[in-house]
Parts: structure tokens; C-alpha cells; sequence
């Protein structure tokens, strides 16, 4: 892996010796550069599962991905840079609260002055790692987050408000990335999948998150939602490129 390029992608230039503080300022500057986005699945392009091709994809060509490509290759950094991890199925609720299959989502355990769970592949989720310590709450960038364990899982949870919601539960077996490639093809081809129904490309900023859901241009800013209907093609993608990054070819 050219460590050298893909720090440049995410505009990183601190420390890289194996540490906390290095875990969490590459997942706080990965999830600021690299966006959440749908964009070839929708446009019937399939998502290999490679390392090689995700950094040939994310790094040389300036995209952003879904779970398996975002956290795949930040493994694959990650491990380049001396820490140990491990790769971790995860369920996702749907709508009504039940949980999906195994392996809808991949997150990582990282292994840095403790155990760390990072995730860098779920959209709206923590700007930095999470300890892996079960119910302590863990504040951060006006959320608080906890770990509860429930049916020998670990469930992920943030609080909204003075209600808990859940936004993952995840098994602490190591998995492969071959492990996964069912329900990433699953994912890119079922018309229930959430990933086929619609465009969304979306990415943390330092005070809040922008999004692009269809024709929509979706900006929350210290708590303050404004919104957009953009008018034409050509509107779309001047936003994808200035907003983004993101060049479709």
C-alpha cells in the first residue's frame, strides 16, 4: 500500500506510530475527506471486495464507497501502520427494529492502548473511535454513545435526546473480507436493499454533515438543518465535485 497517498486523501499529516491518539485523529480525518456514497451500485457498477481495487477507488481516483470499501481499506492502512485489527459483522435495524442478517455491515476492532471500535463505513455515526468498554457513556460531537451487551452481542447505541437508539449490534468473532461478499452483492442487487433505491453521497464536516440524497442537498450545521432541491443534472454533479470530491466518469 502507497501509506504516503492514502494519508494525502485524508489530508492527514500527524503521527503514525500505533497509538490511541494516532486511531482516533486518522478516523476523525477519514471520515471529514472520504464520503458514505452509493453512487456506482446505483448506476449498476459492481463493488468488488479487494483491497487493491477499494484503494485504486477511494485513494488514486478520489472516490468514497460503503461499509465494506471504507472500513476495508482503513483496515488495511490501519494494519500497514502496526495496529491489530480485526474485522466485525454487524447487524443493522431496519424501519421497524429488527435486526438484518449477519454480515450487513462490516465495522472493526482496533487493538490501541485498549480495544477500540471504529467505523469509518456508516454514514452519520461517531467522529472517533468508541472504547470498547461495555456502558460507559462516551460523549462526543454533541452525541453520547454506549456499548450494551444483549443475546451475547455488543450493541452500539446513541442518545438522541433522552431516548437510546440503536444503530448496530456486532459480534467480536474476526471475520475475513471473503466473509462478507454475500451480502455485498446482496446489498448491490436486491430492490430491498436501501443501497439500490436511491443516490446518497454524504460526509462529516467538522461542525455537522452534508448530504446529497437524490436531488437533495441536505446540510445540518451545530444542530441547524437547511435544505435544498437542486434543479438539474448539471447542478448535481457541480455539488458532488465542489462539495465532494467526487468525479463521476
Amino acid at each position: 500500500m502507497d501509506i504516503s497517498a492514502y494519508l494525502r486523501r485524508i489530508a492527514y499529516d500527524g503521527p503514525t506510530v500505533p497509538s490511541a491518539e494516532t486511531l482516533r485523529r486518522l478516523h476523525r480525518a477519514h471520515l471529514l475527506a472520504v464520503p458514505f456514497e452509493n453512487l456506482d451500485i446505483v448506476r449498476g457498477r459492481e463493488i468488488v471486495l479487494d483491497e487493491d481495487v477499494f484503494f485504486q477507488k477511494i485513494v488514486v481516483h478520489g472516490r468514497g464507497g460503503f461499509c465494506y470499501e471504507l472500513n476495508g481499506l482503513f483496515a488495511a492502512l490501519l494494519r500497514n501502520l502496526g495496529f491489530p485489527v480485526a474485522l466485525l459483522s454487524a447487524r443493522v435495524p431496519d424501519s421497524d427494529g429488527h435486526r438484518r442478517l449477519e454480515f450487513d455491515h462490516l465495522t472493526l476492532q482496533v487493538e490501541a492502548d485498549g480495544l477500540w471500535l471504529a467505523d469509518v463505513g456508516f454514514g452519520d455515526c461517531f467522529l472517533e473511535p468508541l472504547r470498547l468498554i461495555e456502558g460507559l457513556e462516551q460523549p462526543q460531537s454533541g452525541a453520547t454513545y454506549r456499548l450494551v451487551c444483549a443475546e451475547g452481542r455488543l450493541v452500539v447505541e446513541r442518545r438522541d435526546n433522552a431516548n437510546w437508539n440503536v444503530l448496530y449490534d456486532f459480534s467480536q468473532t474476526p471475520r475475513e473480507l471473503a466473509d462478507f461478499v454475500p451480502m455485498c452483492r446482496y446489498h448491490q442487487t436486491s430492490p430491498a436493499s436501501h443501497f439500490t433505491a436511491r443516490n446518497i453521497c454524504s460526509r462529516a464536516s467538522a461542525d455537522g454533515r452534508i448530504t446529497l440524497a437524490d436531488m437533495r442537498l441536505i446540510e445540518n450545521q451545530q444542530g441547524r438543518r437547511a435544505e435544498q432541491l437542486l434543479q438539474s443534472e448539471t447542478e448535481y454533479y457541480a455539488i458532488l465535485r465542489e462539495r465532494f470530491g467526487v468525479v463521476l466518469d
